[in-house]
């Protein structure tokens, strides 16, 4: 079975505890500010990232945590985004990303049956990656696929889909990780109510710790932490 999620492993890392106490610090001393620039960051990101690319791409999806083995309704639109570029001949190469989050099965093999079951052409190439448990760790594997498949030549772009509120971090983790990513948007549109708010400001202050830990540790030249994402 994949390796269960276990948030509370954060607790347990030091170069994430002080990108932490970094981040803290910063948004304190600023009255908040340095928060807000990132939330409108990662609202501006969300609110202009198109739905589909301007050619065929590998799409990588990212998985979320189930309910009952099956996807959820922020996961179903991100399947439901890939089945729309397959209809419109955009993607014929599908990466599901995702590890086990508590349930008998990964979000990956999860995904891919919820695709099966409404209608996936059997045309359409399809891998799992069933062993990650965040989403640096999706993309990690997601680069290592991607550079078996190019045997040492160039990575090809790929798509990037997501929830809007999700993509702002993962596209400063990519490329991070040197992958020529294309932002592509699971719903048609952004939500500015309740539980979508919540999940903006959630995703930018993710987004402060990691971006604020990374300038820091470069500032202070504490290369392990720096080359934590790399």
């Amino acid at each position: 079975m994949p390796a269960a999620r276990s948030p509370w492993r954060y607790l347990r890392d030091h170069d994430i505890l002080h990108a932490g106490v970094v981040t803290v610090l910063a948004v304190l001393l600023s009255g908040g500010l340095v928060w807000l620039g990132y939330l409108i960051h990662v609202c501006r990101v969300a609110a202009r990232s198109p739905l589909a690319p301007s050619r065929r791409m590998t799409a990588l999806v990212f998985g979320r945590r189930l309910e009952n083995d099956a996807p959820e309704h922020d996961y179903q639109l991100r399947l439901q985004r890939v089945l729309t570029l397959v209809e419109q001949g955009r993607t014929d190469h599908v990466l599901l990303l995702g590890g086990c989050s508590g349930g008998q099965c990964s979000e990956a093999a999860a995904g891919h049956a919820w695709l099966q079951q409404h209608g996936l052409s059997a045309e359409v190439w399809v891998e799992l990656e069933p062993d990650s448990i965040d989403s640096l760790e999706n993309l990690r594997q997601a680069r290592q696929l991607l550079q078996a498949q190019a045997d040492g030549a160039e990575l090809p772009p790929v798509a990037l889909i997501t929830s809007r509120y999700h993509l702002a971090r993962c596209l400063l983790l990519a490329r991070r990780l040197g992958l020529d990513v294309v932002p592509i948007a699971a719903e048609p549109a952004i939500s500015w109510h309740g539980r979508y708010l919540g999940l903006l400001l959630i995703e930018s202050g993710f987004l402060m710790w990691t971006d604020l830990g990374l300038r820091w540790a470069q500032l202070i030249g504490l290369r392990r932490m720096h080359e934590r994402i790399s």
